[in-house]
Formats: structure tokens, sequence, C-alpha cells
């Protein structure tokens, strides 16, 4: 079996290995010709995660990087532009570096003149472009390159507002007809996800769906490092934890029960009401030890090494992804994005150095606000996000034919009644680890990220499918994301396939999906924090409305 490389995103189990090991990946497609050239936009861990997935899973080539951080741009450039340059030396072609998506932009245009002006020796363009920056940088990015005309994957979510989701969707739609999108949603691409579908929706494995309680376990320390001491720790500069952890797990349901079969042209079955509970319990001052005194940092905490949150603990020690395991990637690389830069034996001590950055009362608010602390106590954090929620969607019956559902049985499958409640839950030994039992009219499921098992009360037969694990990214997700963009770049452009057949086809999700279930997380705040139910099709209508 080709061998699992970590993603750079966030933590695995190594337990997800599958039962099945023997079943090999599939190949990467044939090249075409001309190969769909990629352009990365943010050369962080998901930026990485998308140009390897590219490089091993794909038939398009990455050819250049937008990344204003120099030492990320060049390394970026070493591993997947340079690999099998007989130098990595010799300088990268023009067109390849950019410190900045503001500087492709003009690079791009400026390419195009002097191609409309017959110049010759002009560099090839790029066809499509993975943006993997900031979160609440994603509209600027995506609205400013659409008149390119490119084919654009962007890293969920796809705004931090509704506003911007809704703009973004007005400056891509005008080129829908020759160009192909797709959001970072990758759980519906992981061959898990991939067959529970199948056995839901067309082998109908267990009836009609009734209900679903669906979990995301994000993990104790995952939480405290992304969430309490690092970029979406505050609503105010990012965006909700239901939004930036979680929007592909309520993708992931409205993609089970909204959109129809594959091959169906039955229109969606949409919920009627979302309702939703939480709020930040545990990471903040009233929780703090007080035997941790006054301490911000836990370098200089009298009970660093008694407390479960040590950044040392976390991030030096063997216990977790720590540096002594040998990990360098996530979430090292995130405290020191250059950490492979010193030799082996400086790493430990320069590590050390930066969890130990601390502030006090003289430190200017804007400089503690506008930097992540990963030495900061997680109890003295100036985060504020859910560390968890719950949310709840209905659906009324819905036949598609008059009469009624008892004389429309076949024209009620799908659209019955029913129910799905998501759990987002920071205090978990699971890390992201994803669980979800659903009831079924005849029959039930459990599914763990790893097993399906079907209990099916006709025939009171239990039957568990185990799926194959392409790589430890999300499940296979990452890489079949990555695939499945590309391949449908590569066949509007080297095989005659009109944007809406590869869209549909190989991406599986339409522009306007993606608006509806990024609006349903905006929905399910506004219940949230309302403390109501929202009715979803008037909310819909008033804050979305007509976007076509």
């Amino acid at each position: 079996m080709a061998a699992q490389t970590l993603p750079e995103e966030g933590p695995v189990d190594l337990s997800l290995k599958p039962d099945n090991s023997d079943v090999l990946p599939p190949p990467p497609p044939p090249m075409s010709v001309s190969p769909p050239r990629i352009l990365v936009i943010g050369a962080g861990s998901r930026g990485r995660t998308y140009a390897r997935s590219a490089i091993s899973s794909s038939n398009g080539v990455v050819v250049a990087v937008a990344e204003p951080d120099q030492y990320k741009r060049e390394q970026f450039a070493r591993n997947f532009i340079l690999r099998g340059k007989s130098s990595t030396d010799e300088p990268a072609p023009e067109g390849s570096l950019f410190a900045d998506w503001h500087d492709f932009l003009d690079w791009e245009t400026t390419r195009r003149e002097r191609e409309r002006a017959g110049e010759e020796a002009v560099p090839e363009g790029v066809d499509a472009v993975f943006v993997c920056v900031l979160d609440e940088m994603h509209h600027d990015v995506v609205v400013g390159l659409a008149p390119l005309g490119l084919h654009i994957m962007c890293e969920k979510p796809l705004a931090t507002t509704l506003a911007d989701c809704v703009a973004m969707y007005r400056a891509l739609a005008p080129h829908q007809q020759s160009k192909v999108f797709s959001v970072g949603h990758v759980l519906r691409y992981s061959p898990h996800n991939i067959l529970l579908r199948k056995l839901l929706l067309e082998d109908r494995a267990i009836g009609d769906i009734l209900s679903v309680v669906h979990t995301e376990p994000v993990g104790w320390w995952h939480f405290s490092h992304s969430y309490v001491r690092g970029n979406w720790r505050k609503e105010s500069t990012t965006a909700p934890s239901l939004l930036t952890k979680s929007c592909h797990d309520i993708d992931i349901l409205l993609w089970l029960l909204c959109s129809p079969a594959p091959g169906s042209d039955l229109p969606p079955h949409l919920p009627s009401t979302v309702s939703s509970s939480g709020s930040l319990q545990f990471y903040k001052r009233s929780r703090k030890p007080k035997a941790a005194g006054n301490a911000t940092n836990c370098l200089s905490c009298p009970i660093e090494k008694d407390c479960m949150y040590s950044s040392k603990s976390i991030y030096v020690g063997p216990r977790h992804m720590g540096l002594e395991t040998g990990n360098t990637r996530w979430p090292i690389s995130i405290v020191m994005p250059d950490i492979e830069s010193f030799d082996e034996g400086r790493r430990k001590d320069v590590l050390m150095s930066a969890l130990a950055e601390d502030y006090d009362e003289s430190t200017p608010k804007e400089k503690v606000d506008g930097r992540n602390w990963f030495g900061r106590c997680v109890f003295e954090s100036d985060n504020d996000v859910c560390d968890e929620q719950v949310v709840t969607m209905t659906w009324e019956e819905e036949p598609l034919a008059p009469g009624g559902a008892a004389e429309n049985a076949e024209a009620l499958q799908g659209r019955g009644s029913k129910q799905a409640t998501f759990h987002m839950i920071a205090h978990t030994k699971k890390q992201c680890e994803r669980y979800t039992y659903i009831y079924g009219t005849e029959g039930e499921v459990y599914a763990d990220s790893r097993v399906i098992t079907v209990e099916d009360f006709r025939t009171g037969e239990t039957t568990a499918h185990r799926p194959r694990l392409e790589s430890l990214g999300h499940g296979g997700g990452d890489v079949g994301l990555t695939r499945q963009f590309i391949l449908a770049v590569d066949r509007v452009k080297n095989h005659g396939w009109k944007a809406e057949r590869a869209q549909a086809e190989f991406i599986g999700c339409t522009l306007e999906e993606v608006v509806r279930s990024h609006a349903m997380v905006f929905a399910a705040e506004e219940a949230r924090t309302g403390e109501k139910v929202i009715e979803w099709k008037a909310w819909w209508d008033r804050e979305v409305g007509q976007i076509e």
C-alpha cells in the first residue's frame, strides 16, 4: 500500500488505519497533453496539503504560489514547484513566485495584455487557483480574481459573513458557464462519506431517514491550539467556531438530507427550522486554577508541570504531537513556520523561546490582540468562540405529488418528516474523528470514520462496511476533493466538456448549495444568540433572497 503521510491541517488518530489495508488507493488519473496548471494562494498548512494532494493524486501540476512569508514561499517552491529539477538553486520560472495575490493579479493582467499584443515567449498562465489564505481574506481574493475567469477552489469557510458569501456568489455566477468552482468541504470527498451517502440515498439501506445525530469531537488540546491560542479564537477577527470548524459538518448533513440521490433531477428537500444552543464553557478566566496565580504564560506558571494544557507538554513533549516525537509539521509548524530551517539540535531551544514570549500590563493592547501567543495560559486568552454547541434542524413532510403521503409513497421517499442534531464538543479524547447515528424506517446506521455498520430491521442482519482510507487527511477527503476539482478542470480544458457537466459529475455541488450550507451556519448562530427557532424559508428569503 502507498505510504500514508500525516496531514498538516490538524491532528490525526493513527488508529484510523483501515482494516482493509490491502486495498490500494486509485492511481493518479492519466496526464493530459496540457495538464491543468495550478496556482496556490497561501502556503500555510492547507495550501501545502492541497499541493501535496495535487502532486500525489491528480493530473494537474502546481506551477505557482502567492505567499507573503518568504520562508514559506521558498519552501513551497522547493517542495512543489521545483521538485524534479536538476538543482533547486536555479531560479524559479517567471510567474511562479508571488509575495501577494495582488502581485499575481497584476502579473496575470499584464501577461494577457502581452499575449493579446502578439508578443513572443509569453509565459503560460494558470488554469485554476486554490485559495488557502486566512478565512477573513477569502472574499477579497475570490472577488478580486473572479474577472480573470479562472477555475477556483476556495478553502472553507467560503467567507466569514453571510453578506460576503452572497457577494462571492454574485461575482462567480457569471463565469459558471465556462468555469468550475469548489469549496473546501472535504468531508464530501472521503471514501467513507461517499459510501455512506450511497447506502442511504441510492441503496436505501435503512429506508427513509427519520433522525441523524452527528458529533464532531474536536479534541481538548486541538481546540486549545486552534480556538484558544490560535487563529480562530475570536469571533470578531474570524468567525464563530461553528463556521470555522464545523461548516463542513453542517454541509454533510444537508448533503445527506437535502440533496437528491445522484442522477436525480428532483428539487432539494429543504429544512423547515433550525435552532441552536452553546457557549464558551471552559476556556476562560473563571476556570483558571487558583494555584496558577497571575501567570499569563505556561513557562512562568508555578503549576506548569501539572497542567494538561502546558504549552511545553503539547508542543515539545512526547505525549501528543510535540517536537520530541520527531514531528515538525502541524501543530509545531504553526507555532514556528521555519522550524525545519534550524539544526535538529537547536529546534527545541528556539521552540521553547517562542513559547516563552509573553506580555504584561505595559504591552499595548493592539500588540496583544494582534498575534497568536502559543505559550499563553488557556485561561488567560482573549478567546470568545463556543467550545460546545448543538444545532438542531427539522424537515416537514413534503411529497412531490398531490394527494397525500398514503397515496404517493414513492413521491415521499426521502422527503418525509425528519430531524438532524449536530454536536460540536471540544473536551474529547477523539480528535476530529467524527461519528454519526442515523435512524431510518427500516434500520439504523452507526458510522465512526472507519466502519459503517448497518442494522437491517427487515432481515435482522448486521453488515459492516470498511471503506478504503486513502489518506489520513479527513479520511481521504483532502485527496478526494483535490483530485475531483482538478479532474473537472481537466475535462473543461482538454476534453471539451461544458463546465456545468464537469461541476455536476466531478465536484457534485453547485455554487448555490455552497451558499446554502454556509447560510445554515449563520442562521444557526442567529438562533443561538437570539435564543429562538428560525423558520428557514422565511429567513432565507429575508437574508439571502433570490441569489441567481
